[in-house]
């Protein structure tokens, strides 16, 4: 599949949810752009400011499907939460309502999709109860530069490169 063909796919799926939206809402909702730039794991982000939605292309032709009625979805809520609602959590309950009342999805906050193939290389770190802990590159580079520390989700140890 092309990027035309990927493109034109999103822009119909963002533009039937933002529809629903519009019915729901009984208003009228500024229809985000989309672009297939998003890099890393990340199947998609919403730039609220922007109302531009970025996709991961590599992710959204493995889960062509999936994206149509998860990914996008996800990313439009976060859209008209903001438009709606203003500044609030990304996750929040706001965010929670219009996936399950707006979309009737369940409101996961991340997806399963398999990253193997997308090239990223992880980091190996261990904590206390000497788990060994993969860390993506942009987390990496946080902690080698000292602008972040992360924590083991079990014994709550900071993270050490193993």
């Amino acid at each position: 599949m092309n990027d035309i063909d990927l493109l034109n796919s999103a822009e119909t799926a963002i533009e039937q949810s933002c529809q629903l939206a519009n019915t729901y809402f009984s208003t009228r909702f500024a229809m985000p752009s989309v672009s297939l730039n998003q890099r890393g794991k990340i199947a998609g982000s919403a730039h609220l400011q922007k109302n531009i939605i970025k996709l991961n292309k590599k992710l959204f032709i493995q889960n062509f499907e999936d994206f149509l009625h998860q990914v996008i979805p996800h990313e439009v809520a976060h859209i008209i939460c903001y438009q709606k609602f203003g500044k609030v959590k990304p996750h929040g309950i706001e965010w929670q309502g219009i996936m399950r009342s707006l979309f009737s999805l369940d409101a996961n906050v991340t997806h399963k999709y398999d990253v193997a193939n997308i090239g990223m290389q992880d980091f190996a770190y261990r904590c206390d109860c000497n788990e060994l802990i993969m860390l993506s590159t942009v987390r990496h580079n946080k902690v080698s530069r000292g602008k972040h520390r992360y924590r083991c989700q079990k014994c709550k140890s900071l993270l050490t490169p193993a």
